[in-house]
C-alpha cells in the first residue's frame, strides 16, 4: 500500500512538472503584441529631417501599441504632388505633412478625416490661439498646427549703423532706407524669387488681401498695395533671387540692407553667416496704420480616410505627443520653428532658448499680430494666379494695374468653369 502511495505521487508530481514545463513553453513562444503600424509622409529635408526622425523614434519607444513609419518625399512640394496621386490610386498613408489651405480640396475629395474624435478639445486649446486657427474649417478640426513660421524682417546690423538709421516701423520707412541704401551703392531689398508672402502682407494691410475668395482686384488700396514692391523693384531699391531662390543668398553677402522671409531661415541662415557679418530680425513693417500681418506660415498635420481607426488613434497619439511641452520645444529649439503650445511659449526654458538667440525674438514678438491665410475651396487657383503676377512683376513685364487686370480674367474664367 505504501509502495502505491509513492507511486501515485511520483506520478502526480511528473504530471505536475510536465504542467509547468508546458506553461514555460507557452510564455516563451507567445508572440509580441503586434502594433499598429501608422504611415507619415512627410517634407523635411536635412537637419530638420534628422530631428523629426529622432522624435519619431523617441514616440515609438514611449510606448507599445502603435510603430510609426515615417517617410521623407523630397520637398513640400512633392509631398502635395504625391498626396494627390495617392488620393486616386488609393494609396494614401496614415496622416501627412501639408497645408491647411489645402483642407478644402481633400474635403471636396472626401478623402480627410476631421481630427475632434481623436483629440480631445482640451488638448487643441493648448495650441497657441494664433496657430490654432489653421485648425479649424467648417467648423470642425482637420489641421494640427506642426512646422509654424512666421514673416519677420531680416536687417544688417553693419549697413544700419553705417547709413545711420533705424530699423524701419513701417513700409515708407524701409522704402526710403532702402532707397539711401541704393545711393551708396547697395541693395536696399531682397527678396525671394517670387514675392506673393510679401505682397500677400501688402494687400491684408491695406485691407484688400490678395489670396481671398473674392479679391477686390480693382479697389484702390489693392493697387496701392502692390505699388509698394513694384515701385522698388523697378527703381532697383529692391531685387529678387532669381535662379537663387531666396533672398537670404544675396542678402548674406554683406551687401544688402534688409531681407524679408520667414522665421524658419534664422537657423539657416545663422550656419550660413559669414564671418564679421552681423544681422538680426524685427517684426515686419506696417502699412497705412495697420500692424497686422498675413504671414502665418508653415505647414501642418492631417489624417485621410483610408487609415484603419486603429491607424487613426495611432496618428492622434503622434500628434498628442508632439503637443506635449518636451517634444515641442525640443523641436522649436532644433529647426527655428515655433513652439506649438502657449505653455511652451511662455516656459522658462522657450525664455532662455531666446536670450541666446536673439535674432528669434523677433518670431514671438510677431505672433500676436499674424494673421494666417482662411482656406477655401479654390485657394490653390486664386494663389496660382496670384503668384504668376507676381512673377511678371517682378520682371517688369507687367505692371500693377494690367496685372491684377489679368489676374482678375483668370479668376472670372475659373469661376465660370466650376
Amino acid at each position: 500500500m505504501k509502495k502505491f502511495s509513492r507511486y501515485l505521487l511520483v506520478i502526480a508530481a511528473l504530471s505536475l512538472t510536465g504542467t509547468l514545463g508546458a506553461c514555460g513553453r507557452q510564455q516563451a513562444t507567445a508572440p509580441a503584441t503586434k502594433r499598429t503600424t501608422v504611415t507619415f509622409w512627410h517634407g523635411m529635408t536635412g537637419a530638420n529631417q534628422q530631428t523629426l526622425n529622432t522624435m519619431i523614434r523617441d514616440f515609438n519607444h514611449s510606448q507599445t501599441k502603435y510603430r510609426v513609419v515615417a517617410s521623407g518625399q523630397g520637398n513640400f512640394a512633392n509631398v502635395q504632388q504625391k498626396i494627390t496621386a495617392a488620393a486616386k490610386s488609393q494609396t494614401l498613408p496614415t496622416l501627412a505633412q501639408t497645408t491647411y489651405t489645402k483642407v478644402p480640396d481633400y474635403l471636396h475629395g472626401k478623402f480627410i478625416v476631421p481630427l475632434d474624435g481623436y483629440i480631445t478639445k482640451n488638448t487643441r486649446n493648448r495650441i497657441d490661439p494664433t496657430l490654432r486657427q489653421v485648425s479649424q474649417y467648417r467648423g470642425k478640426t482637420y489641421a494640427m498646427p506642426f512646422s509654424k513660421s512666421v514673416g519677420i524682417l531680416f536687417y544688417n546690423q553693419d549697413l544700419l549703423k553705417q547709413l545711420h538709421l533705424t530699423v524701419p516701423k513701417t513700409w515708407n520707412d524701409l522704402q526710403q532706407d532702402a532707397a539711401k541704401a541704393h545711393a551708396h551703392g547697395l541693395t536696399g531689398l531682397a527678396l525671394d524669387q517670387n514675392f506673393l508672402p510679401q505682397w500677400d502682407i501688402l494687400t491684408y494691410q491695406a485691407g484688400t488681401p490678395i489670396i481671398t475668395k473674392h479679391p477686390q482686384l480693382a479697389s484702390p488700396k489693392m493697387l496701392a498695395a502692390t505699388n509698394v514692391l513694384y515701385q522698388m523693384i523697378k527703381h532697383q531699391t529692391a531685387a529678387t533671387a532669381g535662379t537663387d531662390g531666396f533672398g537670404n543668398v544675396r542678402f548674406l553677402k554683406g551687401r544688402t540692407l534688409f531681407y524679408t522671409g520667414t522665421s524658419a531661415a534664422i537657423g539657416i541662415m545663422q550656419h550660413s553667416t559669414p564671418k564679421g557679418l552681423h544681422w538680426s530680425t524685427a517684426k515686419m513693417p506696417s502699412f497705412r496704420g495697420n500692424p497686422q500681418i498675413r504671414s502665418v506660415q508653415g505647414n501642418d498635420l492631417v489624417m485621410f480616410t483610408s487609415a484603419s481607426k486603429a491607424q487613426r488613434r495611432g496618428a492622434a497619439a503622434l500628434m498628442n505627443f508632439l503637443l506635449t511641452e518636451k517634444q515641442t520645444l525640443k523641436w522649436a529649439k532644433a529647426t527655428g520653428y515655433l513652439p506649438l503650445t502657449t505653455k511652451a511659449l511662455r516656459s522658462r526654458d522657450y525664455r532662455n532658448y531666446l536670450a541666446k538667440n536673439p535674432a528669434a525674438k523677433a518670431t514671438v514678438n510677431s505672433l500676436p499680430y499674424g494673421k494666417p491665410d482662411v482656406a477655401f475651396y479654390g485657394y490653390s487657383e486664386t494663389q496660382n494666379a496670384a503668384s504668376q503676377v507676381a512673377d511678371e512683376l517682378a520682371t517688369l513685364q507687367t505692371t500693377p494695374k494690367q496685372g491684377l487686370a489679368q489676374m482678375q480674367q483668370k479668376l472670372t474664367a475659373l469661376s465660370t468653369d466650376e
